[in-house]
């Protein structure tokens, strides 16, 4: 990570607090997570508090048909998944007794 310098000033008993959880080694980390925690709250509340919408239809097009219809495909999927692993265990199994194998 590219980091740049900043020069910044803060109350004295507010570097005292932070050197008691953290230690004057740990101040610049310390102060970038607060930072990226602080933007990350104010970006998602401008989100939240602005009319666009969060889910586009257009971006989720395996939920055209809905959401019921998606979870049945899934379910279909992963029980055919299961049914293949099965199968090709059972054939090992048989090869395995044909050629002597244990």
């Amino acid at each position: 990570m590219k980091a740049k310098r900043a020069h910044i000033l803060l109350p004295q008993d507010l570097v005292r607090e932070i050197d008691a959880i953290v230690g004057p080694r740990g101040r610049s980390a310390f102060l970038v997570e607060t930072a990226r925690e602080a933007v990350r709250r104010r970006k998602l509340l401008q989100f939240l508090e602005s009319d666009s919408l969060g889910w586009k239809d257009a971006d989720h097009p395996e939920l055209s048909e809905g959401a019921g219809a998606w979870v049945r495909q899934l379910r279909q999927e992963s029980d055919k998944r299961i049914t293949n692993k099965r199968r090709g265990a059972h054939e090992d199994e048989a090869a395995a007794g044909y050629f002597g194998v244990d």
